[in-house]
């Protein structure tokens, strides 16, 4: 992080967005649209940031005709991996390069401290270009076995346009995590962010050209999910939608691929993962401060969110304690103060939601421990309390629905079995955290939790080598590692009779 002071980050926030780009990027260049625009409000203040475009149907046509021309008839598909490879890498060097300006740009659209968006967000995205451009090259087609009068070959092709749709929680690394894939297989993308989230975005676009990348193979739009989300989903040239985002919309996305040209639809979702404490956990400290930890980063607002902590009853009053202990002490502020630790919620409708849903989880017989007001509230900004509740009902919408807040809810369970059923009583299965010490026990209990991620004396670990995605309502396919390469290739056999 570098060493900066409040007031240096509010002076460099006062000029940032004169400096930000605020049109569509589509082929290549700036594309100003017909004139419609909308607000980009900041969490932090309640200010108007910047207006940016505001793409319709046409602009969205724009978008995607430019990247079919650079499917269809460009060069990107056709180079060899090694230099689509090490394009990759120059804007894994850009991001580098910006990195200041864009934790500055990530932390006012979203609400995240400063510190946060440098050091964790960007330190990912960064990771998240270079990684996919060192491995670009290193894929290989096979040749099975035939008999001695044939010569079968199976290619991995690159599928075609890519429709990436991305949330507002972790803008820039969710963009990387589905741009830089698509990118190393061949394909050409159509980055649609958040509209709560465009300028870091625009701004990846306008580095990428300036990596080397050819006209059309990124563009990015900037609107609404029902309009330009939903024109991606619905357009016969796009191959490929990759989506993060909310269970409800990405039903939406399904649907649009059935009534469109039935492309290729992946989906990472929701969660509401459990985080299991044992009594034998090698430290009852570290889980309980890590558990403080998970619901309280990035303000709660995580797909993998430990949002359910699910404690044997033996030590539920130790680890219970230490959490709302950790949770009074976490200092609440401006997300561009580097003694912040939870910043500002999206915005105040969402902080809203939270608070109805810590309304409605007390109405239903949960305890407030500490918490489950909005504060701050003479800043213009949208903050609340990081928030502990316990004697939650299993049945309770505190316990089975996302809040995407700090909001932690407390379960008791008395044995191991229990403690599995409340972990899989969801309509979610996205990640998991587990503390034993016992060998049989973590190898147990990881297999029959029905997650795509079980974390076992941690949480939140990992890199890219390893996939990311859920079960169940939680999406599917895979983001990270070599395995989200196939969501952006077909294969192909190739039967030759000698």
């Amino acid at each position: 992080m570098p060493d900066l002071s409040h007031e240096e980050w509010q002076r460099r926030a006062a000029a940032l967005p004169a400096a930000l780009p605020v049109h569509h990027h589509i082929d290549g260049a700036d594309e100003p649209g017909p004139g419609a625009v909308f607000p980009v409000v900041s969490p932090r203040d309640g200010t108007v940031l910047t207006e940016v475009a505001d793409a319709g149907s046409d602009e969205v046509d724009l978008a995607v005709a430019a990247a079919r021309r650079a499917f269809d008839t460009g060069p990107w598909p056709r180079l060899a991996p090694a230099e689509r490879g090490r394009a990759l890498g120059r804007i894994a060097g850009l991001l580098e390069e910006w990195r200041e300006t864009f934790a500055l740009t990530i932390s006012l659209e979203m609400g995240k401290p400063v510190t946060e968006a440098h050091d964790i967000e960007l330190r990912a995205a960064i990771a998240t270009f270079r990684w996919y451009g060192e491995i670009a090259d290193k894929l290989s087609d096979t040749s099975p076995h035939t008999a001695p009068d044939a010569l079968a070959l199976v290619t991995r092709e690159p599928t075609g346009v890519v429709g990436a749709v991305v949330p507002w929680n972790f803008p820039l690394t969710l963009a990387a995590w589905k741009v830089a894939p698509a990118l190393a297989a061949g394909c050409t993308v159509v980055l649609k962010p958040s509209e709560r989230t465009p300028l870091s975005a625009l701004l990846l676009g306008r580095l990428a050209t300036e990596a080397g990348l050819p006209p059309g193979v990124l563009n990015v739009v900037t609107g609404d999910g029902p309009t330009a989300g939903r024109a991606l989903g619905l357009h016969p040239d796009v191959d490929v939608v990759a989506f993060t985002g909310s269970t409800p919309v990405g039903r939406h996305f399904l649907r649009y691929a059935a009534d469109s040209n039935l492309k290729r639809v992946w989906l990472e979702l929701g969660g509401k993962s459990p985080n299991i404490i044992l009594p034998d956990a090698p430290d009852l400290d570290l889980a309980a401060a890590t558990a403080a930890w998970g619901i309280f980063f990035n303000q709660g607002e995580m797909c993998t969110a430990p949002s359910r902590l699910l404690v044997h009853s033996a030590i539920a009053g130790r680890v219970t304690e230490a959490v709302v202990e950790r949770a009074r002490a976490l200092r609440v502020g401006d997300p561009l103060d580097p003694a912040t630790e939870m910043g500002a919620l999206a915005g105040d409708g969402h902080l809203r939601r939270v608070l109805d849903h810590i309304g409605t989880g007390v109405a239903e017989g949960a305890r407030l421990l500490t918490g489950g007001g909005a504060i701050r509230t003479g800043s213009g900004g949208s903050y609340l309390e990081p928030t502990v509740l316990d004697r939650v009902d299993p049945g309770a919408r505190l316990a089975r629905e996302e809040i995407f807040g700090p909001v932690l809810s407390v379960l008791t369970f008395d044995d191991l079995d229990e403690a599995v059923r409340l972990a899989n009583a969801t309509d979610y299965g996205l990640a998991a955290g587990l503390w034993t010490s016992d060998l049989t026990t973590a190898h147990r209990v990881s297999r029959a939790l029905r997650a795509g991620t079980v974390w076992v004396n941690c949480y939140e670990e990992g890199d890219l080598t390893v996939p990311f995605g859920g079960m169940k309502q939680s999406g599917n396919g895979r983001d990270k590692s070599a395995h989200a390469l196939e969501k952006y290739t077909e294969l192909k056999t190739t039967w030759i009779r000698l």
